[in-house]
């Protein structure tokens, strides 16, 4: 991707940092090389230590937050900072290799709106996230109705212009990946696919299996309702409706009667329809472009 020679850059690369001072050096000039052009803003999320200082040794721009809010709200916080046409995110604690970025930006060339580093199984980092990511995937994929190889990866580029109409949307945790890929898809923009190899972290990361864990598995549900929610919920209506059927049949086959069970099931399939319906018309609304 040629990139033009002026004082608005036409690629920015924003890294959301959290003391990740001792990495930074070599991420930075590794970056620089693979992009030499490219504006460089290392977003320093609360730091305890001289990740700041480190970042404006090695020539990055640095946006401060005073206290953590979040790999989100850094994203955001980069994205709004950020002059270039393109932004690449990718971390800054050594899991994602700058050499990716050339073929993100080559990907992104062919027409795409967003590029997402796939990760390879055996980039996931131990069982479990594999197990969780892999089910992420098949069920976004299923709501979307195109294959997504990786919804939760951190490196991605995307046309800067687009990427900002979904600020607003996305959280100040760790789940803005699942947030801005079905954004996209929601918005009928074009999504592409590089896959990369992501490597060990440097230093101890900041998701906790076991807090975060929940907020994982609330994941799952946020992809059905930021997309289509009719389509998570009119499959749980049907249960309800298809339970309280067979039960209604039961009874009445065998008591003659109709039960008070039938009817809380079929009040139910009724409810979780109507609340289905309901968030479709709040979605649309907040994908609406004025």
């Amino acid at each position: 991707m040629n990139i033009a020679r002026s004082d608005r850059p036409s690629i920015s690369v924003v890294l959301p940092a959290r003391n990740e001072a001792a990495g930074l050096a070599p991420l930075l000039a590794a970056v620089r090389l693979c992009v030499p052009d490219a504006e460089i803003l290392v977003i320093d999320d609360g730091s305890r230590d001289d990740t700041a200082q480190s970042a404006e040794r090695n020539g990055a721009a640095v946006e401060h937050h005073p206290y953590p809010k979040g790999n989100g709200a850094s994203i955001k916080t980069g994205s709004r900072a950020a002059r270039g046409d393109v932004l690449v995110f990718m971390d800054a604690d050594g899991q994602h290799d700058p050499a990716d970025i050339p073929r993100l930006l080559a990907k992104l060339q062919e027409g795409y709106d967003m590029v997402v580093g796939a990760r390879n199984s055996d980039s996931q980092a131990g069982w479990h996230r594999r197990i969780a990511n892999t089910a992420y995937n098949k069920l976004a994929s299923w709501v979307v109705g195109h294959r997504i190889l990786d919804l939760t990866s951190g490196m991605r580029a995307a046309r800067a212009d687009k990427f900002k109409e979904f600020l607003y949307l996305l959280p100040n945790g760790f789940s803005y990946p699942t947030t801005i890929t079905m954004a996209f898809f929601r918005a009928g923009y074009s999504v592409g696919y590089v896959p990369i190899d992501a490597g060990a972290r440097n230093g101890k990361s900041h998701i906790r299996l076991v807090m975060d864990g929940a907020k994982f598995l609330l994941i799952i549900f946020r992809v059905g309702t930021l997309y289509s929610p009719l389509k998570v919920f009119l499959p749980v209506s049907l249960a309800f409706f298809g339970t309280g059927l067979g039960h209604y049949a039961y009874t009445y086959t065998a008591l003659g009667r109709f039960t008070n069970m039938s009817a809380l099931l079929f009040i139910f399939a009724v409810v979780v329809f109507l609340i289905g319906l309901v968030s479709e018309q709040i979605t649309a609304l907040m994908y609406r472009r004025d």
